[in-house]
């Protein structure tokens, strides 16, 4: 049994592993997940109905739900071992095929700096930017209405406070987070940051210093994976086409609420 790799490229978490398996030609199957599956959040509109489908293909949901304990992806399938969490996926892949060193350098103290920053993304840039598909999207596909703008720009206040350390603490003068080639710490970053991108909040348009290193970040793993790990986010819209359930609404809208509060 080979390599199973359970992935919905709308998540942050996905897209690093997905980028990170596919530029070192790691051999996987790719088992597509829809977290916004029917049966999981709503329902596509019925066919001929005029609505474009926000997905498209099997879904492998309920397999996902048998891997990881978590239920949740990503999640890794090799044999009969299984794993969830993407930094430890991203170890395990980095392990196990033995990927250049520049992605988990084995000098002790490069390899500390990656594992720093992704110590520090999950409370800082993973805290804000996933919030602005929530705000602009999600929940008013659920709740029907949309959120105050003070909400919005609450966010992105908070957000703008972590580009501001990302860039002053750890990106500094080096063309990527530890020097002068891509690592994991990158990858993980880029990725959720091209999430407020997806929903028209362009953080790279005044800061050059970020969008040159994003524009590095793309080369280094080459521009067409990139964005075609991007396409679904960069189209996050379509998801307004999803007819959700009315008692599903009634039941997620509260909670997802809470999520902002």
């Amino acid at each position: 049994m080979g390599l199973e790799l359970y992935l919905d490229l709308l998540s942050q978490p996905c897209r690093s592993i997905y980028i990170f398996a596919r530029s070192n030609n790691i051999p996987f199957e790719f088992k597509h997940v829809e977290l916004f599956k029917d049966s999981v959040l709503g329902k596509k509109p019925a066919a001929g109905s005029g609505a474009e489908q926000p997905r498209a293909g099997p879904s492998n949901t309920e397999g996902a739900g048998k891997v990881s304990l978590l239920k949740k992806v990503p999640a890794l399938k090799d044999g009969d071992f299984t794993l969830a969490e993407c930094t430890a996926i991203l170890l395990y892949l980095s392990r196990k095929y033995n990927t250049p060193d520049h992605w988990y350098p084995s000098d002790i103290q490069k390899r500390a700096r990656v594992d720093e920053y992704l110590s520090w993304h999950h409370a800082n840039i993973r805290a804000n930017a996933p919030k602005t598909m929530w705000i602009k999207v999600l929940i008013p596909l659920f709740t029907g209405q949309p959120l105050p703008s003070e909400k919005l720009q609450e966010v992105m206040e908070g957000l703008s406070t972590s580009l501001k350390q990302f860039e002053e603490r750890f990106l500094q003068d080096k063309a990527f987070i530890i020097g002068s080639e891509i690592s994991l710490a990158d990858l993980v970053a880029i990725v959720e940051l091209m999430q407020p991108v997806g929903v028209g909040c362009d953080i790279f348009e005044d800061r050059p210093r970020l969008r040159e290193w994003r524009r590095r970040v793309e080369d280094a793993v080459g521009k067409e994976l990139f964005f075609q790990a991007h396409e679904m986010i960069l189209n996050i819209k379509e998801l307004s086409n999803i007819q959700i359930d009315p008692q599903l609404k009634e039941q997620l809208a509260p909670v997802l609420m809470k999520m902002l509060k």
